[in-house]
């Protein structure tokens, strides 16, 4: 079957076949399984990098002089490769459609389209990627683009960067559409799956954990399609304080709360006085509460979350698992993935 005269096929079909030669460093790669044709289909072609079948005959070459199959594969002038005599008429000629010109509608419906969370995730994205511009002049152009796409997308851009002067939007070569509907389909954090299956929390445990809950919890994440690991001050393991000795997954330096989808503070009471003068337990709280994760945790770990400074900023993010149906509610919690409300918070309290 013959290609079609089609532009954007003719270039295909060009380009196509320079990335197929560029990634394989072989024109075999019509031989690959899913490339090649289910019917019957003989070359000359043999040998050379990632060759999959060769030819079986003597003669790898057309025209020749041997008979039969001894001549390898023939074409066949009735059923074989033809093209189609297509009559052609009038001017063919190479144009862009005017929507080409729009730089921005299609930028300004996808921020539009963004919960709250995402457009400052994505400000803040601009913000980081542009401080890294030496030249002011050059942020500022930016800024300029992207009052075209929206205003307080880029208000919130000039912002971050403590640009010295706002500068007028740049000239577009359309102007953009402004009233194109937001769609929830754009967005992530509205298309989520409302699940925490295949997600992990990092349990931070001590000796004397309550060994009650621990397995009221692996119970209620396991049957979420959940996992819980144990992250102690020793790879050894912890006692907990039914006098059971519990093997840990990571050692308390080695798996820090980044690791984890959301955590639990599980530490006694000891324990968590102990951690409290431990630079990385703090940092494992501080972390967790940073990221916007959900954080359980018990009465006893107390001293640990003062020393974090997390105490006095705890929010709706944090479940007291020891409280009537606390592990229930934490895993329900779970499935947002992420307290977002701690992040526009604090958004919020910037100067």
């Amino acid at each position: 079957i013959d290609f079609t005269n089609d532009p954007l096929l003719q270039g295909r079909n060009f380009s196509y076949l320079d990335t197929q030669l560029k990634r394989l460093g072989s024109p075999n790669f019509t031989d690959l399984p899913i490339n090649a044709p289910k019917c019957p289909f003989a070359t000359f072609q043999q040998d050379g990098h990632m060759a999959f079948v060769n030819p079986t005959g003597r003669v790898n070459y057309e025209p020749n002089s041997w008979p039969g199959e001894q001549g390898g594969p023939r074409e066949d002038p009735v059923n074989g490769f033809q093209s189609f005599p297509n009559a052609e008429s009038g001017e063919k000629r190479r144009l862009r459609p005017e929507s080409f010109a729009d730089h921005y509608s299609q930028a300004r419906q996808f921020f539009v389209s963004q919960t709250p969370i995402e457009q400052k995730h994505i400000a803040d994205a601009f913000v980081f990627e542009l401080s890294k511009v030496d030249t002011p002049a050059i942020r500022a152009r930016m800024v300029a683009n992207l009052r075209n796409v929206d205003e307080d997308l880029a208000g919130r851009i000039a912002d971050g960067l403590r640009l010295d002067e706002y500068p007028d939007p740049s000239v577009p070569a359309s102007a953009p559409i402004t009233d194109l509907p937001p769609s929830l389909a754009l967005s992530i954090v509205e298309n989520a799956a409302g699940t925490f299956e295949g997600r992990k929390v990092g349990a931070l445990v001590t000796d004397g954990a309550d060994a009650a809950l621990i397995a009221e919890l692996q119970e209620a994440l396991a049957a979420e399609g959940a996992k819980l690991e144990f992250v102690a001050p020793q790879v050894g393991g912890f006692v907990a304080n039914d006098d059971t000795l519990v093997l840990a997954d990571q050692k308390l330096e080695g798996g820090p709360s980044v690791l984890f989808d959301a955590v639990v503070i599980l530490a006694s009471a000891a324990g968590s006085t102990a951690l409290a003068e431990h630079p990385a337990a703090r940092d494992f709280v501080a972390d967790a509460f940073a990221h916007c994760k959900f954080v359980g945790h018990v009465a006893s770990a107390d001293p640990l979350l003062v020393a974090a400074g997390v105490a006095e900023r705890m929010d709706e993010g944090f479940v007291a698992l020891d409280h009537a149906d606390g592990v229930a509610t934490f895993v329900t919690a779970c499935r947002d993935l992420r307290f977002w409300d701690r992040e526009l918070a604090a958004a919020l309290a910037l100067p």
